[in-house]
């Protein structure tokens, strides 16, 4: 696995609040091989997003649909570490990383309390 500084959680929700930026940014064909090949992804999953690859913004925005709704507890780990592989995105890499608005703090400090009472998130 990836060295990846933050859990799966807080990844997934900084994907949703980047989105317009990652959608823009990222050329999803070699992201989405990455995610085959660890596995995020099946072949059902890469046979629906070729059906988009001649529109990339909406191949990318089916993409981080499919993980949104997956229930892969690495998936946005992966997929950091997908963008991560791509040199040119180290700056993206960089936002994600520096990314920081009240609903990450909630879900920081929710996850937080969670480790150290042993709760189950609700």
């Amino acid at each position: 696995m990836h060295n990846c500084p933050e859990s799966n959680e807080v990844l997934k929700l900084k994907f949703q609040k980047l989105h317009r930026t990652i959608v823009k940014s990222v050329n999803p064909p070699s992201i989405i091989d990455f995610l085959f090949q660890e596995g995020v992804i099946g072949s059902d999953d890469l046979s629906l997003l070729q059906k988009s690859k001649d529109d990339t913004k909406q191949q990318c925005r089916d993409l981080l649909a499919m993980l949104h709704e997956s229930e892969n507890p690495q998936a946005f780990v992966q997929l950091y570490a997908a963008i991560k592989d791509e040199s040119h995105l180290e700056w993206l890499i960089d936002r994600i990383d520096e990314f920081t608005d009240q609903s990450v703090t909630d879900l920081l400090q929710q996850l937080d309390i969670t480790k150290t009472t042993g709760e189950q998130g609700r």
